[in-house]
C-alpha cells in the first residue's frame, strides 16, 4: 500500500524508537512510570517497577526487532497485537489522577501524562503497516490524523498555561531554530506562539483532508511534520535526553516518541499522493 521508500522509514522510526525506549526501561530508566503502572494494574504481588520496567523493555525490544527483521506476512498479526499492547497497556494508565496535575484541576491539565498521550501514534501505525488489507488508504490516513491533532490539540493547548510555559524553557532556549523567540516575545508569549503553531496546522490538516484538497495537506504536513523534527534536535541541543547509565534521560524518553508522529504524516503523505492535484478555476 505505501511505497518503499515510506514503508522503510516509517520501520525505521519505529525500530529505533522502541530499541532506545525498550533498553532504557530494562535498565531502569523509568521507574516512576512503572510505578504507576504497577500501582494502576495492581501488579504489587507480582512485579516491581524495575520488575515491571523489564518485562516493559524486553516487550519493546522484541517488538522492535520484529518489525525490523520479520517479513513473513504470517506474522504480521502478531506484530500489530504487539504494539497494540505497548500502546493500550501505556494509554490506560490516563485514567489515574497521577498523570495530571491536580493543583491545576487534574484532566486534562497533563502532568506525565504528556508522555502517555503519545503511545497513540502506535496504533494506527500498526494498523497501517501490518493490517492495511483491512482498510482503505483514506481510512488509515484519517486514523493516523487522529493521534496527531490530538497529541497537538492537547500539549499544544497547554502551552497557554503558566507551568507549561517555565517548563519548555530549558528546552526551547538550547534550540538554535526557536531560542530567538525568547529576543522577540515573553516567556509566555513564546509559549503562546508555539501553541497557536501546533493548533493551526493540526487543524489545517484536518482541513485539508476534509476537503481532500491536497496543496492544504501538504502545507499542513510540513507545518505538523516541522514540529516533531524540531523536538528531536532537543536530544543533541538540551540536557537530560541521553544517560550513560540507562540510554535514554526522562526527557529522551519524551522526546523520541515523536518519530511515531513522523510515521503517522507519512502514512497521511501517503494517501495524499493518491490524491488529484487542485486545479484552478
Amino acid at each position: 500500500m505505501f511505497d518503499r521508500y515510506a514503508n522503510w522509514v516509517i520501520k525505521a522510526c519505529l525500530v529505533l524508537s522502541l530499541l532506545l525506549l525498550g533498553g532504557s526501561f530494562m535498565l531502569d530508566g523509568n521507574v516512576k512510570g512503572m510505578t504507576v503502572v504497577v500501582d494502576f494494574y495492581h501488579l504489587d504481588p507480582l512485579l516491581s517497577p524495575q520488575g515491571a520496567g523489564k518485562v516493559t523493555g524486553s516487550v519493546m525490544v522484541l517488538t522492535a526487532l520484529m518489525v525490523a527483521l520479520v517479513s513473513d506476512n504470517k506474522l504480521n498479526h502478531v506484530i500489530a497485537g504487539l504494539l497494540l499492547l505497548i500502546a493500550v497497556v501505556a494509554l490506560f494508565t490516563l485514567l489515574s489522577p497521577s498523570r495530571y496535575i491536580q493543583e491545576l484541576g487534574g484532566f486534562p491539565i497533563l502532568g506525565s501524562g504528556q508522555g502517555i498521550i503519545k503511545y497513540a501514534a502506535l496504533i494506527p501505525l500498526g494498523m497501517s503497516i501490518y493490517l492495511y488489507k483491512h482498510f482503505s488508504i483514506k481510512q488509515l490516513a484519517w486514523f493516523n490524523y487522529v493521534t496527531v491533532a490530538m497529541v497537538l490539540y492537547w500539549i499544544g493547548g497547554l502551552k497557554f498555561f503558566e507551568f507549561e510555559a517555565k517548563g519548555i524553557v530549558s528546552l526551547v532556549s538550547t534550540s538554535p531554530f526557536m531560542s530567538w523567540l525568547y529576543g522577540v516575545f515573553s516567556v509566555q508569549q513564546t509559549s503562546n506562539v508555539i501553541g497557536v503553531f501546533d493548533l493551526f496546522f493540526a487543524s489545517l490538516l484536518g482541513l485539508g483532508l476534509w476537503l481532500k484538497r491536497a496543496n492544504i495537506v501538504w502545507v499542513a504536513i510540513l507545518g505538523c511534520g516541522s514540529v516533531f523534527v524540531m523536538t528531536q534536535t532537543f536530544l543533541l541541543s538540551a540536557q537530560g535526553a541521553f544517560s550513560a547509565q540507562t540510554l535514554l534521560g526522562g526527557l529522551g524518553q519524551f522526546v523520541i516518541k515523536d518519530l511515531w508522529f513522523i510515521a503517522n504524516l507519512l502514512v497521511i503523505a501517503c494517501y495524499t499522493k493518491q490524491l488529484a492535484p487542485t486545479r484552478s478555476t
